[in-house]
């Protein structure tokens, strides 16, 4: 069966440049070794007088990675308008953040339609498509209209909220609809996917049976594939990683010291606000902390010209001036603040030089962060993992010290725990968690998703539509809307 894996970034996986988020790392080694086409954005965009989406082509491992210049007159409206003013608070149950209009759903929609023409050209004899993430909730049912009856599945990166919430995205009910043109959709939690289920059976009052939504479109089945990593390449890379020399001055300048360190994208999701306030607090009410325990925090700037995220530098740039200002001394900072990415080799190093993992966000999909820091340790000595309960790796790193990361008291003592946690606790904490990630690799998540989806689509093969629909009734935006200029 020829793969084709879409998203909206592609990486290229060259080990010393900055991965772009975790959905690129996840994706890079299933690509690089089941010989998949991963189609995306280039990150630029063109005007839509092109006859047909212009897609560059390059190797990658047994694969292929292919770019697409998306159209301008609609890249706005999809990417930081619905998808990431619309979609993304609302999967983090932040429907106080949604701020859309209608002509940014009309954008989001358009490049779905752009992408699956695109697609066409990738499409050989025994095709499938795996598609990634929120920016695609409705590349399914487009593909649909196209002709094409291959198997379609869908992954979400993120959280589902409950019904409630996500009844707070304008034309929800038509988004929603359109996601069952996929044969399956894979979440990373069974509270996701029962989510998404009670969303179907409640809301659009659809037949839900063990797991299977009947629709318009046949069956549609919805499971849980909780994404990993490659544990061994990564402990491989940070135990390479000693000498390479941001490794090797940070340790130099520790001075004996502990680290906790955090990796995020500087989004409001991932509660680095009240991780900083936790240290804050953990300075001030346990001073024998101080000069004992720094922070080295990463947060890497995303999606700037959102005002969300705009308010939320300045917050987080703010706060952590204001404690290294009453915390720290001319010879120690309490908080090293860093807004760059790193390659994974050298996060791998980075990781390994902390005793301390802080990973805390209010809402997360998974957070592969905390399964790299765990891959990343010393097996003779690991580090702790300090984990927010509310993120998808809660449930498979078990061991970790989990935290409510809305609760700072909470924070702060489990913090204080890590520090001073022995050798033998920790070990068997670490050996529990690496366990889990040698079970459950990104090799095995892949595999698992392609198997299911075979099989889906032979089930649905076998069971005629609930209804059949003119395949122009699937695009409701081309009647619904006059005067907009389609490319």
């Amino acid at each position: 069966m020829n793969l084709v894996v879409v998203s909206n970034r592609v990486a290229r996986g060259k080990p010393n440049e900055p991965m772009t988020g975790g959905l690129a790392a996840a994706l890079l080694p299933v690509v690089e070794h089941s010989g998949a086409i991963w189609v995306g954005s280039s990150g630029r965009v063109r005007d839509g007088h092109q006859k047909e989406p212009f897609a560059e082509i390059e190797a990658l491992g047994t694969g292929a990675i292919a770019t697409l210049d998306l159209p301008a007159a609609h890249y706005g409206g999809y990417y930081e308008g619905f998808a990431n003013s619309a979609l993304w608070p609302a999967l983090h149950s932040r429907s106080d953040l949604i701020r859309v209009s209608r002509e940014d759903y009309v954008s989001y929609r358009e490049v779905n339609a752009f992408m699956a023409r695109a697609l066409m050209r990738f499409r050989k004899t025994k095709t499938a498509f795996w598609v990634q993430d929120y920016h695609f909730l409705a590349l399914g049912a487009e593909l649909r209209e196209l002709g094409v009856d291959d198997p379609i599945g869908f992954f979400l990166h993120t959280p589902w909220p409950v019904a409630a919430v996500m009844q707070g995205v304008p034309n929800h009910r038509e988004l929603i609809t359109a996601m069952l043109a996929y044969d399956l959709l894979g979440f990373q939690t069974h509270e996701d996917c029962q989510n998404f289920l009670g969303y179907a059976g409640g809301e659009l009052g659809l037949a839900v049976e063990d797991g299977v939504v009947l629709s318009q479109h046949g069956r549609t089945r919805c499971e849980v594939f909780p994404i990993g990593i490659d544990a061994e390449k990564f402990a491989a890379y940070a135990a390479k990683s000693a000498s390479h020399p941001d490794v090797s001055r940070l340790r130099r300048s520790l001075n004996g010291e502990r680290l906790a360190i955090g990796v995020d994208r500087l989004d409001y999701s991932k509660g680095l606000v009240n991780r900083i306030s936790a240290f804050d607090r953990l300075w001030t009410e346990q001073p024998q902390f101080a000069r004992s325990i720094s922070l080295l925090q990463i947060a890497n700037p995303s999606r700037g010209a959102i005002e969300a995220y705009g308010n939320l530098q300045n917050e987080v740039a703010r706060l952590v001036t204001d404690v290294n200002g009453r915390h720290g001394e001319v010879d120690w900072t309490p908080i090293r603040y860093l807004n760059k990415g790193f390659s994974q080799a050298v996060l791998a190093g980075l990781y390994r030089t902390a005793q301390i993992g802080v990973v805390t966000p209010l809402h997360d999909g998974m957070n592969l962060v905390a399964k790299e820091y765990v891959a990343a340790q010393n097996p003779a000595d690991p580090g702790v993992l300090v984990l927010s309960k509310f993120a998808g790796a809660a449930n498979e790193l078990d061991t970790a010290l989990l935290v409510n990361p809305h609760d700072i008291d909470g924070m702060t003592r489990a913090i204080a725990v890590a520090a001073a946690m022995p050798l033998t606790e920790r070990k068997m904490r670490w050996d529990a968690m690496m366990k889990k990630l040698r079970g459950h690799t990104i090799q095995q998540w892949s595999a698992d998703f392609v198997a299911e989806l075979e099989k889906c689509r032979t089930e649905k093969a076998a069971v005629a539509p609930l209804a059949t629909q003119p395949p122009q009734a699937l695009r409701w935006l081309r009647s619904a809307i006059s005067g907009v200029r389609l490319i």
